[in-house]
């Protein structure tokens, strides 16, 4: 495996570590009733959280490594990102077609402050740059305005309302699906005019 690193103004995505403060760290996200509103799944128990990080690191050392769980930490935390406590996650999941679907979830306590739109470049450049993706999709229910205005400012299109995609706590929901291709993030060069 290759430890993904990737390094922004303000925070750091790695590679999670199955330790005591990634799993609490994880837990506080993932467990959390009000980060997982609009996450297709129920908030997580603590174990269930130290399984998904087993999980990211078994996805981490396949040979054709298509999915990306990765940790988000604030630069400020520590002196080196690798040791600095998780505020959230995010994910890349390779398509055919050199496609990938990106996600994020933060803990609400460092909500507005612009950290999902850092982490969405991160994982725009990283797609677009060393992944080789072309089309690059994310999915947000249609409640969560907080998400929809990331993705319009890093150049996201919204492509359409997915109807009845989730069934969670009793109740259908929509999801509007956004893409982004390569030649219109500005990290590649070719494009101008699409926010990050």
């Amino acid at each position: 495996m290759v430890p993904v690193r990737l390094t922004g103004p303000r925070l750091a995505i790695r590679e999670f570590h199955l330790t005591p403060a990634d799993t609490d760290a994880l837990h506080a996200v993932f467990g959390d009733p009000e980060a997982t509103r609009y996450l297709p799944f129920e908030p997580h128990d603590r174990e269930e959280c130290a399984d998904q990080i087993e999980q990211y690191l078994e996805e981490a050392l396949r040979d054709e490594r298509t999915v990306y769980r990765l940790a988000v930490t604030r630069l400020a935390d520590a002196d080196d990102p690798a040791d600095a406590t998780p505020i959230g996650s995010a994910a890349l999941t390779l398509g055919s077609h050199r496609s990938a679907l990106l996600g994020y979830a933060l803990r609400p306590d460092t909500w507005g402050r612009g950290y999902a739109g850092e982490i969405t470049g991160l994982l725009c450049d990283f797609a677009f740059g060393q992944l080789g993706v072309h089309r690059l999709a994310a999915r947000v229910d249609v409640a969560n305005a907080a998400s929809t205005r990331v993705l319009t400012r890093a150049g996201f299109a919204l492509e359409g309302r997915v109807r009845h995609e989730v069934y969670l706590r009793g109740a259908w929901h929509d999801s509007f699906q956004y893409a982004l291709l390569a030649d219109e993030w500005p990290g590649t060069g070719r494009a101008a005019g699409a926010g990050g």
